[in-house]
């Protein structure tokens, strides 16, 4: 693990964090500060090796470290040449791409980061599944594709998702009705009475299963310009509905986009 370490803090007796199997990470832009070069001789003692991100290659910090990481810059933004303002840039850009090596070195994944980052929207987006949002069990609509269309339209209206699976006489997914579905029937005909929920739905309705991360639901929707999706067994039966209100409210994108 790595921890920040202030050097005045250091040499009042936070120096006791550092271990011998450590390595000292040093930021400085003259090189020459007080507080850095009186722990020189206790990293050497300790045993520890020092990687300068330095603005001055001939600094005595400079000197001696291990490694030397040059983050130097011609002049400051500040007018007066005095504040570090470039070159407290340079030393963010340098330690974003340290960053980033040691990162592909370690070969670190989008799991290890979830591991490490559970909280907020990039935890949500990398551990939270479908399951964990899902409509299951009775809110879950569903109707038989041989039953009449009021009857889908009524389970639209009583469970609230803004459509129904379309299932076959041994529960498999075979269509869905949509809010759209119906808007586009009407305006063909406004006659339904002997309009089955098979004949007003769409075949082969896009799917999940329940371990799909809630992103990937997010990616489904977006591409497809929808706003459910079912979600199914390995027998294609449907087991939930998740609806983009549900990923809005859990953190993950825009109800507008």
């Amino acid at each position: 693990p790595s921890m920040f370490l202030h050097p005045s803090d250091a040499i009042h007796g936070d120096l006791g964090m550092v271990r011998s199997e450590d390595v000292v990470l040093c930021l400085s832009k003259s090189g020459d500060t007080a507080e850095l070069q009186q722990l020189l001789p206790l990293f050497k003692r300790i045993g520890v090796p020092i990687i300068a991100m330095i603005g001055n290659l001939n600094s005595k910090i400079a000197q001696s470290s291990s490694v030397i990481l040059d983050v130097s810059v011609k002049e400051e933004a500040c007018p007066f040449d005095l504040a570090p303002t470039a070159s407290t840039t340079a030393m963010l850009v340098m330690g974003d791409a340290l960053a980033i090596a040691l990162l592909d070195r370690r070969n670190f994944t989008r799991e290890d980061f979830a591991l490490f980052h559970p909280g907020g929207n990039l935890g949500k987006r990398l551990l939270l599944k479908i399951e964990e949002l899902m409509m299951t069990g009775d809110a879950v609509p569903k109707v038989q594709n041989n039953v009449p269309l009021r009857d889908a339209i009524l389970e639209i209206t009583y469970k609230r998702l803004g459509a129904t699976c379309v299932v076959d006489a041994d529960d498999k997914l075979v269509g869905i009705i949509t809010d759209g579905d119906l808007r586009r029937l009407l305006q063909k005909t406004t006659d339904v009475t002997n309009i089955t929920a098979e004949m007003a739905m769409t075949k082969r309705p896009k799917t999940l299963t329940k371990n799909i991360l809630a992103e990937v639901a997010l990616q489904e929707m977006e591409a497809f310009s929808i706003t459910q999706l079912i979600v199914v067994d390995s027998d294609n039966h449907p087991i939930g509905m998740i609806h983009l209100h549900e990923l809005v409210k859990a953190g993950l994108g825009n109800e507008n986009q």
